[in-house]
């Protein structure tokens, strides 16, 4: 039974969207580069422009298996061009004879003199072995020209682009072999909660198995973080405190996750006050209302940031996609993208949220031809059931009722993943 305490309207919360903008104005990249090879720079974050070595395409080249040919030529003989060359890749820049064509393949250097490439498809060989040609030709069809991609000493990939298959490739094509980029970013990652056991422990009343600390492995790993896995942390001030000083001394960022909130098992704000300071504390969001930014140390500027997320596994979810994750990309040295919203017609009613935009965990039915939101299951911030399904958040504004048929801004869960 639902007590509606989660409802109760908390004054002075900060608005999501403000919340989220003060996160990516207050991270900066940490510091520390180094040089890795290509193959190995997969999710790193490029600390300095990539440029072109060589022109790309580096020489004008066929697009198709056909013909390459002079459109002089083809009209001159009238009828048809005999075949008086072969040119497969990698054979190198020839000159197309006069008064022929060359048989070419995809990729291959186009003759000198040559001015289009016909497809296989569209020709046809004679009894007498002469090639005939369509009536209309573009001249430069199916030619790729040379530098046409980029030109040797253009930016190709822009500081704080986090490398991707594609991305890779295109170094790899330039016969880039190596890169500079940030190094990675060391999280220590603390849960607390005297009721937490490890998966694989025998469980006993009262105990809960740790899901939150997992996931948020999962989550930092997927980002190319290191991550120092300094929990679980008994609920007393005293563990607490010992274990953020030492997370305070070795890692860049601090991720806690429980204990955020007001009650007086949560040790997490007083402990940081008294070994740092909180840049804001609560967020007007359901779920993830208890989300809490501060630092350790003398300063802000000087600190180790800490990150505090709630405790319910779902909570934390979304306080990691929305707030956390943007945070995290800036300590990267990368630009956090916008937060993509569009609209989805809702597919269910739902009453208000009071004081807090909520976050509805839903799936996508396109069975109409057009998306429909609807609910992925149940909606508790402990519920991780809908949230493994979701494909994404209906973000509904405070106060609002749900209503079945109209549109709500959606939000896709594949943007949280890159």
């Amino acid at each position: 039974m639902n007590c509606g305490c989660a409802d109760v309207v908390t004054p002075g919360l900060l608005d999501l969207f403000e919340a989220r903008d003060r996160m990516v104005r207050a991270a900066r990249p940490i510091a520390g580069l180094e040089g890795v090879a290509l193959e190995a720079a997969a999710g790193r974050v490029l600390a300095e422009p990539a440029r072109a070595t060589l022109d790309m395409p580096g020489v004008d080249n066929s697009a198709m298996d056909g013909y390459a040919l002079r459109l002089d030529d083809l009209a001159a003989a009238g009828g048809g061009l005999s075949v008086v060359q072969r040119i497969p890749a990698g054979a190198g820049v020839q000159r197309l004879a006069e008064g022929g064509c060359a048989r070419i393949f995809t990729g291959a250097s186009v003759p000198l003199g040559a001015d289009a490439v016909v497809p296989q498809e569209r020709v046809w060989v004679g009894d007498d072995g002469r090639v005939r040609f369509p009536a209309e030709i573009a001249a430069g069809a199916n030619i790729r020209r040379r530098g046409e991609e980029s030109r040797a000493g253009d930016n190709l990939l822009a500081a704080g682009t986090r490398l991707t298959a594609a991305a890779i490739a295109l170094l790899a094509g330039q016969g880039i072999a190596s890169v500079t980029v940030h190094r990675r970013l060391r999280v220590a990652l603390i849960t607390t909660g005297d009721e937490l056991i490890a998966a694989g422990q025998v469980w006993r009343p009262g105990a809960v198995y740790d899901s939150s600390g997992p996931m948020l492995r999962t989550l930092l790993a997927g980002q190319g973080c290191e991550v120092l896995d300094l929990g679980p942390v008994l609920d007393t001030p005293e563990a607490l405190a010992a274990v953020l000083a030492e997370a305070r001394d070795t890692a860049d960022l601090v991720l806690c996750t429980g204990g955020v909130s007001v009650g007086e098992e949560d040790h997490v704000r007083p402990v940081l006050e008294r070994l740092g300071g909180i840049a804001f504390h609560g967020v007007a969001m359901k779920p993830g209302k208890p989300f809490a930014l501060g630092w350790l140390g003398a300063s802000r500027e000087a600190g180790t940031p800490l990150i505090g997320l709630p405790g319910n596994p779902v909570a934390s979810l979304v306080g990691w996609q929305l707030l956390a994750l943007p945070f995290v990309h800036g300590c990267q040295g990368r630009a956090p993208a916008p937060l993509e919203r569009f609209p989805v017609a809702a597919g269910f009613s739902r009453r208000a949220s009071r004081g807090r935009r909520e976050l509805l965990r839903v799936v996508l039915d396109w069975r109409a031809g057009a998306p429909v939101a609807r609910l992925a299951g149940g909606q508790g911030s402990h519920m991780l059931g809908a949230a493994s399904q979701a494909h994404g958040y209906l973000i509904i504004d405070a106060d609002t009722p749900v209503e079945e048929g109209l549109a709500y801004g959606y939000c896709p869960g594949a943007q949280f993943l890159d």
